[in-house]
């Protein structure tokens, strides 16, 4: 019954459905045979990858793209409440400050790593997309930040992960947080490069680095 589940979730993403996406991740919730990390994981992410591969592919288009990423937000929205109420005995093992850069506007790679950071322990900050160097700045030390993440879909504004680094540097700050970049262009030459701290291609893997980065905090 859950594979079927799993697949259905996938599928409604694939479709760009956020419907069938939420009435899923009720469904999951209510049935309490699948953990809701693992409607997100073993289905719903399933069809996000599925319509990403295609993109890169020049198979699926940006409205898909979109259209999938408004279905995730969906089951993700569902399933957060539920997400919280099973972690809320965990000790939070840090806080992240998360967003896409300036000039950005790509969300649904950014939600699902905070989701999953969210999901996994982390007290998670999302300034959303098209976030300033300077929000990002502010809001981590507002909240006295651990780790700050962010995310670019486009090579143009890769840049603002660069420029958010050296801010830190000019103001001194540097030292204060670990680090993370992430998106579809981003590689570990880049990584080097910019002389940021993490990296991972997807979001779990992006949970595990902020777990190392803290141990070297």
């Amino acid at each position: 019954m859950s594979e079927e589940l799993y697949k259905k979730m996938a599928q409604s993403i694939i479709d760009g459905d956020p419907d069938a996406s939420a009435a899923l991740a009720r469904e999951a919730i209510a049935a309490g045979i699948i953990h809701p990390l693992d409607a997100i994981t073993k289905g719903f992410v399933i069809g996000v990858n599925t319509v990403g591969d295609a993109f890169g592919r020049g198979e699926a288009f940006l409205p898909e793209l979109v259209m999938a990423g408004e279905a995730m937000k969906a089951a993700v929205a569902t399933l957060d409440p539920e997400l919280k109420r099973l972690g809320s005995e965990r000790k939070m093992l840090g806080k992240v400050v998360i967003a896409t850069v300036e000039g950005d506007i790509h969300e649904i790679g950014k939600s699902l790593v905070a989701t999953m950071l969210g999901a996994s322990g982390f007290d998670v900050h999302d300034l959303g997309v098209d976030a300033a160097p300077e929000k990002i700045i502010g809001k981590a030390l507002e909240v006295n930040a651990d780790i700050i993440a962010m995310s670019a879909l486009l090579t143009t504004t890769m840049v603002k992960q660069k420029e958010v680094i050296e801010d830190l540097e000019k103001e001194g700050l540097r030292g204060k947080f670990k680090v993370m970049v992430g998106g579809a262009p981003v590689t570990r030459d880049w990584v080097k490069t910019i002389g940021a701290d993490g990296y991972s291609e997807d979001a779990m893997g992006a949970v595990t680095v902020a777990k190392q980065l803290l141990e070297t905090k």
